[in-house]
C-alpha cells in the first residue's frame, strides 16, 4: 500500500511540476511593413431591412450600401452574391437560420413573386417583382428582411470550382469571417 502511494505522490509531482513555459525570451525580428485595411479575399456583411413598395413599378425595393472598405478592394472585378434569411425549424424542434441565394420565387395565390438583385461598386439593390398587383404584399414578403452580402474576387469560382449557390461553401473556400 505504501508502495501504490509513493507511485502516485511521484507521478502526481512529476506531472504537475513538468512546464512548457520559462522566461520569455527575446523579441523577434520586425515583419514585413503591410498594408492596412482589408486583404481582399471576401467579405460578408449583413442587413436587416424594410422594402419600399413603388407603384410606377408594381415592384418593392431597397439599397443596401456596400462598406466602403469592401466596395474600394477591387471594384473592377469581385462578384458580389446576395443570400435571404430564412428561419427554419430543425430536427430538434429548435429554430436554425436558412439561407436562400437570390433569385429566389414564391408561388403564392394571387401568382408569383421573385427576389431578384443588382449591384454596382457601392450598393446592392434589392427587388421584389412579381407578376400581379403586389400593392397589398403580404408585409412578412417586405418587412424585417435579412440578407447577407458576399462579396468575393470574382476569379474565385472560375478556378475553385466552387458553388455559388452554397453560401457555407463560399464563406468556407473564402476563408470568410461573419461580420455583422
Amino acid at each position: 500500500m505504501k508502495n501504490i502511494l509513493a507511485i502516485i505522490c511521484f507521478i502526481s509531482f512529476a506531472v504537475t511540476s513538468c512546464s512548457t513555459e520559462g522566461p520569455q525570451g527575446p523579441r523577434g525580428p520586425q515583419g514585413l511593413a503591410g498594408e492596412d485595411g482589408l486583404d481582399g479575399l471576401g467579405y460578408t456583411f449583413e442587413e436587416t431591412v424594410n422594402f419600399e413598395y413603388f407603384e410606377d413599378a408594381n415592384q418593392y425595393s431597397v439599397v443596401i450600401d456596400i462598406p466602403e472598405e469592401v466596395a474600394t478592394i477591387n471594384p473592377d472585378a469581385d462578384a458580389v452574391f446576395v443570400y435571404r434569411l430564412e428561419i427554419v425549424e430543425g430536427q430538434d424542434g429548435n429554430d436554425l437560420d436558412g439561407w436562400s441565394l437570390i433569385p429566389q420565387n414564391f408561388f403564392l395565390e394571387e401568382g408569383t413573386i421573385q427576389y431578384v438583385y443588382n449591384h454596382t461598386v457601392g450598393d446592392v439593390e434589392i427587388i421584389i417583382d412579381g407578376n400581379y398587383d403586389l400593392s397589398n404584399l403580404d408585409s412578412g414578403f417586405t418587412q424585417g428582411q435579412t440578407f447577407r452580402i458576399i462579396v468575393v474576387p470574382s476569379d474565385t469560382f472560375t478556378t475553385s470550382g466552387v458553388d455559388p449557390e452554397n453560401m457555407e461553401a463560399v464563406l468556407k473556400a473564402m476563408d470568410i469571417k461573419k461580420k455583422k
